[in-house]
Formats: structure tokens, sequence, C-alpha cells
């Protein structure tokens, strides 16, 4: 091992350019301690403080008899250590440290309530942040605006709402912070309609604030109203921010607005605003969605190397495999291992997809074995869906059964269609009733697996044996789910149901519909 000499006179210098630049082992650490204390350079507070944070992460029982024994009883030391355990995610030794720091007479401050609340946001320890609630309370800490939004949002990440608001009712600074804390508590727990009674009621908003409307309703699948609130934030003279552009782009995206979409866009270039690796994914997310694959294509070459994430990488190759791109898929996953970009598990379903879809069963299977091989990433039920899909297109229909029966867990309706599907195609009807069967057997036959049968018998014209299925559908009084579709008219995105009447005027429906036949059958009769 390294060995570290100091000369005594130079220790407290010697050891900070070490705590700084150095990035020290676990025993580098408990030396360099040795060295600080026989010179006593211990006393050093800052020497004292670098150490302390280091040794918290690498070695806490060390840490916690190196603060224990400490000649200085400074605050700040503690809190350096319990700042340095919440960054690195240890924040169940967090707050055991903050228990320690208080039982042995050092108290914490409005600095150190802050990273101890933040440790039991992490973690939903809403024991201990009641606990040091009360302590910042007796302390006198619970009245600064910090120390209050910090507490804020940690009763919101444990659940409990309740708590976050009584905070916030009796609170007496309260900022733009504040509330659009409590606003996304609200949209957490679906609470609607109190997100929206809080934000009318704010003195003051800004683009974090009516960030938190857009991706609320976002979030909630209120895309509508989310582009609503986007629309309204420009009319009250207020810029986007990163986090408003993104959620207005992915309603776009959900609704398929491509005018919406491109709208935003032009006010992108024009306000001059930066196509960073988060705006950018989310425009080429958008365009693929909505069918231009080639400006989605361009705009991921637009966005800097070092910004292109997973995530962009990810909406590109399922946007081409949509749009029926053969090899390209499969090379711009080439791409992004060259680059170093670790594909997550939405990578690995839009390559598989891909593979499914122009027919490679083969590199699909080298794919998915290297999935949980190279990244560690443990096939879900999307993946299997996928190899399913695979080798059904591939006419390996054993193989395909033999992967839904030895799925982990249970088989989503996408591999049991792709299974059913691929009966239909090759006219294997035993195949396609033995699953059905077996599907009934563990009650999974919802109205999905059930027309998928029917349609393979009908492809046969066993008609008997369709009316059967259906008999037996109304007998369990399995519903087939009504479909639906959207289409965009002057930048207005409208949705329509199989069999619903009440979003349009049914009678002028039909006076146009009969007004078509007739303008049919007039052009046969000219014809003939």
């Amino acid at each position: 091992m390294h060995q570290i000499v100091f000369n005594h006179s130079r220790t407290s210098h010697r050891a900070l350019i070490l705590l700084t630049k150095t990035c020290l082992t676990t025993p580098q650490l408990k030396q360099l301690h040795s060295h600080l204390t026989v010179s006593g350079a211990i006393g050093d507070t800052l020497t004292a403080r670098k150490l302390a944070a280091q040794l918290a992460v690498s070695d806490y029982s060390h840490a916690w008899t190196f603060l224990r024994h400490l000649p200085s009883k400074s605050g700040s030391i503690w809190t350096s250590s319990i700042r340095s355990l919440c960054e690195n995610h240890h924040s169940e030794n967090a707050i055991s440290l903050a228990n320690h720091m208080v039982r042995s007479g050092c108290y914490p401050d409005n600095y150190t309530f802050s990273f101890v609340f933040r440790a039991c946001a992490e973690i939903s320890d809403v024991a201990s942040a009641l606990m040091f609630h009360s302590l910042a309370v007796k302390l006198g800490w619970a009245g600064y605006d910090y120390v209050v939004n910090c507490l804020i949002h940690c009763y919101i990440g444990c659940d409990a709402m309740d708590n976050a608001r009584k905070v916030f009712d009796e609170s007496s600074v309260r900022d733009v912070i504040t509330w659009t804390a409590v606003i996304n508590g609200y949209f957490k727990i679906g609470q609607l309609e109190l997100a929206q009674k809080m934000f009318d009621e704010m003195p003051q908003r800004n683009e974090v604030s009516w960030s938190a409307m857009i991706n609320g309703y976002a979030q909630m699948g209120m895309f509508m109203e989310a582009l609503e609130a986007f629309n309204e934030m420009l009319a009250s003279g207020v810029k986007p921010n990163q986090s408003g552009l993104v959620g207005a782009i992915s309603a776009c995206t959900h609704l398929g607005s491509l005018d919406q979409g491109r709208w935003i866009h032009a006010y992108i270039d024009r306000n001059a605003i930066q196509l960073d690796g988060v705006v950018g994914t989310a425009l080429v997310d958008m365009y693929a969605k909505c069918g231009s694959i080639d400006i989605a294509r361009d705009l991921f070459e637009k966005i800097p190397r070092h910004e292109r994430y997973a995530h962009a990488y990810t909406s590109l190759i399922t946007g081409l495999a949509n749009h029926g791109e053969s090899r390209a898929p499969l090379e711009l996953f080439r791409i992004m291992e060259e680059d170093g970009v670790c594909p997550s598990e939405a990578t690995f379903v839009s390559v598989l997809s891909a593979c499914s879809r122009i027919g490679l069963a083969e590199e699909g299977l080298r794919i998915f074995r290297r999935m949980e091989e190279v990244y560690g990433i443990v096939p879900g039920v999307r993946h299997y869906g996928c190899l399913v899909d695979m080798l059904a297109r591939a006419g390996q229909l054993e193989e395909a059964d033999e992967v839904v029966r030895r799925m982990p867990m249970e088989p989503s309706l996408s591999a049991l269609g792709a299974l059913l599907n691929a009966c239909r195609v090759h006219g294997d009807v035993n195949l396609g009733k033995r699953t059905v069967d077996e599907l009934s057997e563990r009650s999974l036959d919802h109205s999905g697996v059930h027309v998928l049968l029917s349609n393979i018998y009908a492809s046969l014209d066993k008609w008997n044996e369709v009316a059967g299925v259906r008999a037996r559908m109304a007998e369990k009084r399995v519903q087939k789910v009504a479909g639906c579709s959207c289409i965009e008219v002057e930048g207005k995105v409208v949705e329509f149901v199989a069999g619903e009447k009440c979003l349009i005027d049914m009678n002028k429906m039909d006076e146009t519909i009969a007004a078509l036949v007739r303008v049919e059958r007039h052009s046969k009769s000219l014809c003939t």
C-alpha cells in the first residue's frame, strides 16, 4: 500500500491537499487519521471535517468512532459527514449519525436538518422525520424557510401529505418553492382539485410552479389540460423552463398532436433555447411517434454527443423500427454501445422489437442473452413478449410456446397475442386451443385471448367453433374492450371510441353517410 509520510509542521496542509484532490482508500484514510492524531493536527476543524466526510462513506463505524473522540465538538464536522452520507445515498447511516450527533451533545442547525430530512425522504422514514421535526421546533429552526421547504419535501416523499400540508399552513414564510412543493405533493397522490386550488391561490407564479402544473397534468394522463396550462403560461408572459417544455412536448407525443409539437419546436428555435439532451430527446421522441422519422433523425444528430443519453437512442431506435427501417435500428444500437452509453430496459425492448419486425430471430436471441450476461438487466414481461413475437413470426411456434410456458411471470397480452396470431397464420389450431385452455385454467383468458382463438377458427372457415367461442365469452361475461382512435383537426385532437355517440352529432353523421351512399350508387349507375 502507498505510504503517506508527513512532515509534522505541514501535516494539516498536506492532509487538506490529499483529501481535496485524491480519492483515498479506507486504509489510507485510517493511516491519515493516525498521522493527524499523532501530530496534533486533528484539532484543525477544516481538516477534520473533510476527513470525517470521506470516512463516513468508506467506513461508517470508524467515522462514528472518529467523531466521538474528536477534541472539537464542532457541529460542522458532524454535518459534513451527514451530508456526505446523504449525497452518496447512505440514508440510513445519515439518520443514524444524526441521532449519534444529538446524543453526543452536539445539536443540528438548519443546514444539518436539510440533509437529515432529505435522507428521511429517500427511504420514506416518516418516524425519524417526525422526531427531527420535533427537535427542529425545540431548537427554534422550524420557522426558517429553508427548513420548512425541506420538511415539506420530506413529508411528501414519505407519503405523509397531511403532515406536509400542516407544516405549510403553520408556516409564515411561504415562498414559491413552498407552494410548488405542496402542489407537486397533491399531484403525487392524485388530488387534482386540491393541486389546482393551491395553484389558483398562489400569490406569485414562476416557471417552476407552471411546470409543476404542466407535468402534473401529464403524469395523470390529462394531456390536453397540460397543453392548455402551457399555453396559459406563455399568455401570462412567463417563459418555460426545461421541465415545462419537456412536459408540453410529452403531452403532444401522447396525443399524437404533431402541429402542436411543431409549434413548440418553433418556439424553442425562435427564442434560441439550447437543444440539450433532455429537450432534444423529447422532440426526437415526439417526431418519431408522430410519423416524422426524418426530422427525428436530424434532431438526434443535433444533440451534443456527450448529452445523448440512453433515452435519446431508445426513442430513435423505436421510431426507426416502427417506420419499417430494416438494419437502421440495430446499427444505431451498435453505435450506442460504441459510444459507451449503457442501454436501458426500454432500449432492449425496442431493439428486440426491431429484430422481430425484420425477421432476425438469431440476432434477437443473441441480444436477449447479452442483456443479462453483459448489462445485468433481468428480462421483464415486455422483453419476453418481444422474444415470443420474434420466434412466432419466424415460424418457430413450439419454441415460442416453450418461452410462454417458462416465463417467470404471467405472460402479457402482447406475448399471448403474438403466439395465437402465429397459430392463425400457420393454421396450428391445436396449439392455439391448447394455449387458450391452459390460460383459462390460470384465469388469464381475457377478451383478447378469446377473440384471437375465434379468429384462428374463422381463418379456417370453422364457423361452428367460432360460434362456440363467442358462446363461452357470453357465458363468462367476457366483453371485448372497445377500440378507439384519435384524429387531429386544425391542431385539436379528438378521440373516438367504438360505439360512443356523445362527442359528435350522430344525426349529421348519419345524413353525411347516407349522402355518400347515394353518391356511390349514382356513380355505379352511370358506369353501367
